[in-house]
């Protein structure tokens, strides 16, 4: 497995202050746990404290000076066009959470091909899965939109998802592609959750593992709102219930 960044069980994050986050938000979060800059950017100056990067079963401290270069929605483009390339790949965007880490991937992906001496044959199609009720996970899981999944047949798949908690989502969805005999699937998530109530499944390459929260922003959502929020922050409980369904 790759690499990823651990963000510790007693992280409290960075206060809203310091970000620019939407005024008819302000109320309903606790704290930014991670920076938009950290998903995409070489930021110097970003504080990561309570953040540790974890490879295999080794875990170690990052220094102020590796934040300076980590670029996490890049480095796992590289470590899939490392894996999967000379291949065509077809790219499956899980909606509606996942569009925002997709849309990056797929860009950072693009510009690999412009700029290495060997290219990835690249296209996309996109799919919803729906098991959330509020802030609970349900054992129902409803596939709605994409092309036939018989049409992945022989073809090689990158599943491309937002977060994953419990991982059982995930492992109904590759049930149904592994039916459809494509000739093989990765997973990329920009989130994995540490959750008593994992079933022990984890994606082929992982951006952050974060704590057991309610996480929002980065087009993550609490009954679609949020989605609109640049970084991913820690949802409130008095926020659960004001935007319950």
């Amino acid at each position: 497995m790759a690499s990823y960044l651990e963000i510790a069980d007693d992280s409290k994050g960075h206060e809203l202050d310091l970000f620019c986050v939407p005024k008819h938000y302000e109320e309903d979060l606790d704290s930014v746990i991670i920076p938009n800059g950290l998903i995409k950017d070489r930021n110097p100056s970003m504080d990561i404290s309570g953040i540790t990067s974890a490879s295999f079963n080794e875990r170690m401290h990052v220094t102020f000076s590796t934040a300076a270069v980590l670029n996490w929605a890049e480095r796992l483009a590289r470590d899939i066009v490392r894996d999967m390339g000379g291949h065509h790949i077809v790219a499956l965007c899980v909606l509606k959470g996942g569009y925002k880490f997709f849309a990056d991937l797929m860009d950072y992906i693009k510009t690999l091909n412009q700029n290495s001496d060997e290219s990835v044959p690249l296209t996309v199609d996109f799919i919803r899965l729906k098991s959330y009720s509020n802030d609970e996970s349900t054992n129902c899981v409803k596939v709605i939109g994409g092309d036939e999944l018989s049409a992945l047949a022989g073809k090689n798949v990158l599943i491309v998802e937002d977060i994953v908690e419990t991982g059982k989502t995930m492992e109904t969805l590759l049930k149904l592609l592994n039916e459809c005999r494509p000739k093989m699937v990765k997973v990329v998530s920009l989130l994995v959750k540490r959750t008593p109530r994992s079933s022990g499944y984890r994606p082929d390459y992982i951006g952050f593992e974060v704590p057991d929260k309610f996480l929002v922003g980065y087009a993550l959502d609490y009954n679609e709102y949020f989605r609109d929020l640049s970084h991913i922050c820690i949802l409130s409980e008095k926020a659960k219930e004001k935007y319950k369904v």
